[in-house]
């Protein structure tokens, strides 16, 4: 994830006292004046079982109430039966156009003949974002999204939101258009922060210049009939426990709690839209990413009863990708 928005990091700008005085989106779409709006969203659905369950579980009995998931990736059937059985989950899809792990790969869903730039010597995906970036074109990314579209549909799933894993897809300016066009056209929302903006300029250290470009895609959405998000949070994979803590359960739920109450702290009014990784680890997740400490302590947090309670204590509104686009339709009528 730490390749999220590599090209927005020189086109957002910390230029807030213009931003912030302007309406929110979520004030547009029907939310208190200065009201705090939140999607807490669990990435990489479909990925592995161990992903699938605690998802599920974050979701269910959780502070977690959005989700996207992986289509070429080996789970993504018992999530979507999962859902069928569970209907009013809200799920989108997590578009992926790279297979980062060693040993457990994926290859895309629209086939080699017909993108073969976004394939490797193995048949799998690229590895990095930088390697799709060198070797596919803005067609065959196109080509492959609507292909994991058209699985998900196939499938009976709808998705109510698109957006990128590992940051793909804002890699390049024509990338970003590709992914916008696909979203105007089927109206599925986008996960695109057009609004201040706070958060996500301050994590990837922004200090340019230009917030127009990321503002204006956000104003296009808009006109497209879309729902915009204001800003975006996407660092918790990267937290990493003090140096000499041991990762067990109780240190890892406590850690993250307490971090993610940090992030509620610093909210801005309007949508955000914070990005986690929730995994219910077992004995095979290892052997698929060494991302499991990271992975099991959001799943850990978002169970924890105290985060969810702290939360509603300071007014923060829930909302959902189903729930911005059903405000965004009645807009329109």
């Amino acid at each position: 994830m730490k390749y999220l928005f590599s090209l927005l990091s020189f086109l957002l700008v910390v230029t807030f006292s213009k931003s912030q005085t302007e309406t929110t989106y979520a004030e547009k779409l029907g939310y208190p004046k200065g009201a705090k709006v939140i999607i807490m969203h669990v990435d990489d659905m479909g990925m592995s079982y161990d992903s699938n369950i605690g998802g599920i579980e974050a979701m269910t009995k959780g502070a977690a109430n959005s989700c996207s998931v992986m289509m070429p990736c080996p789970w993504v059937p018992g999530f979507v039966h999962y859902m069928k059985e569970h209907p009013g989950l809200d799920a989108g899809l997590h578009l992926t156009l790279t297979s980062e792990w060693e040993d457990y790969r994926w290859g895309p869903i629209s086939g080699k003949a017909k993108t073969p730039g976004l394939t490797d010597k193995e048949g799998a995906m690229w590895r990095g974002v930088k390697e799709v970036v060198t070797h596919a074109s803005a067609d065959e990314v196109e080509t492959e999204i609507r292909a994991q579209i058209d699985r998900a549909k196939t499938m009976g799933f709808e998705p109510t939101h698109l957006d990128s894993h590992m940051g793909t897809l804002f890699a390049t300016p024509a990338f970003i258009e590709r992914y916008i066009k696909v979203g105007i056209e089927y109206q599925i929302p986008v996960m695109f922060p057009g609004g201040h903006n706070t958060l996500i300029a301050e994590e990837i250290k922004n200090t340019g210049a230009t917030m127009e470009m990321a503002r204006s895609i956000g104003k296009k959405l808009w006109a497209a009939g879309l729902p915009v998000l204001d800003d975006l949070y996407n660092s918790s994979y990267d937290w990493k426990l003090p140096a000499g803590t041991s990762p067990t359960d109780e240190n890892l739920r406590n850690f993250k709690t307490q971090k993610y109450e940090e992030v509620m702290q610093s909210l801005k009014p309007g949508i955000t839209m914070i990005i986690m990784h929730c995994t219910n680890t077992t004995e095979v997740f290892p052997y698929i990413s060494g991302s499991g400490t990271t992975r099991r302590g959001d799943f850990l947090a978002m169970l924890n009863p105290e985060l969810k309670n702290f939360i509603e204590k300071k007014g923060i509104i829930f909302t959902t990708w189903k729930e911005l686009k059903e405000r965004r339709d009645k807009l329109k009528k």
